[in-house]
């Protein structure tokens, strides 16, 4: 079992990345891959929402249960944020002396976010980076969105070609190459946020009348109300609540300005509890009251 390859990183329930995404790469390429896990996340292809990082004893017996049985001359390290972490692997490490150890380093996410803290970074270069054969610098990562899913793509591969023997410069060819005939849908999630957010427009439209809740989209769509909020958000900046409303103020605009209703029937046709309380949506929204509103674009 010597061949086996050991990755430790964090784990991206999408498989774009981390432990999932090199399980999956370094399997396909024909190697025996064996992982510890140093985060969980909470993630969909919109992006990471939370961060469970595993307590530095549970990652360290991971590892050293892999180490003890398996015994991987090749680590891959991925994805680190916490200093104890970083110190018990340096320790770990240090005593067993796999062949390599690769680290590329898992600073940002694709979509540009922070997830890892300079302090723990100042730990990795300071105790980590000294044991490894193998440290890919961001300027080695291809570019494009996914960057990190890229580096721990390389990684792996770069781990696998090590694990069959190679020299270092013969790894890093052969794991080039090999990732430039990967499809370029290799590692997209199969998001449905466009479709999803069309679908709720089309819904704002068929309901604003009678529902303002956020709630009754989320579940005409099949979906959480969180979810929905983050599809919406990232498509278009809004929340879906201030989408619903700005349907809702909308309609109430073109009904002062090109029917003849009274006030008091545009609120009951809305479905608000009463004229008062159309008046106080549509000025907290609109800054400026009904009637105003009316006798302004009506001159």
């Amino acid at each position: 079992m010597h061949n086996t390859i050991l990755t430790i990183t964090g784990s991206d329930g999408t498989g774009g990345s981390g432990v999932q995404a090199d399980i999956r790469l370094i399997s396909e390429l024909g190697g025996m891959v064996a992982s510890a896990v140093t985060s969980i996340t909470v993630q969909n292809t919109l992006g990471i929402q939370e961060f469970y990082d595993l307590p530095v004893s549970v990652v360290r017996q991971q590892v050293e249960a892999i180490i003890n049985d398996l015994q991987p001359q090749v680590v891959k390290i991925g994805l680190l944020r916490r200093i104890d972490v970083v110190e018990a692997l340096a320790d770990v490490l240090s005593h067993y002396k796999p062949r390599h150890i690769i680290y590329a380093p898992v600073l940002r996410s694709s979509r540009g976010d922070q997830l890892v803290s300079p302090s723990v970074y100042e730990a990795i270069q300071r105790l980590l980076i000294p044991l490894c054969t193998v440290v890919l610098e961001p300027s080695d990562l291809p570019a494009g969105p996914r960057r990190h899913g890229n580096a721990n793509r390389l990684s792996s591969a770069v781990a696998f070609y090590l694990s069959q023997g190679e020299e270092i410069a013969d790894a890093m060819l052969h794991a080039r190459t090999y990732l430039k005939q990967l499809p370029a849908t290799y590692a997209e999630g199969n998001s449905r946020s466009d479709e999803l957010y069309n679908h709720f427009l089309d819904a704002v439209d068929r309901y604003f009348y009678r529902y303002a809740d956020v709630s009754f989209y989320a579940e005409q769509l099949n979906v959480s109300p969180r979810y929905l909020a983050q599809v919406t958000r990232n498509i278009s900046g809004r929340s879906p609540k201030y989408i619903i409303d700005e349907r809702i103020v909308s309609e109430i605009a073109t009904m002062l300005t090109a029917t003849n209703y009274p006030l008091k029937d545009i609120a009951q046709r809305l479905g608000f509890s009463s004229q008062a309380h159309l008046s106080r949506f549509f000025k907290k929204n609109k800054g400026i009251s009904p009637t105003e509103y009316k006798h302004n674009n009506t001159l």
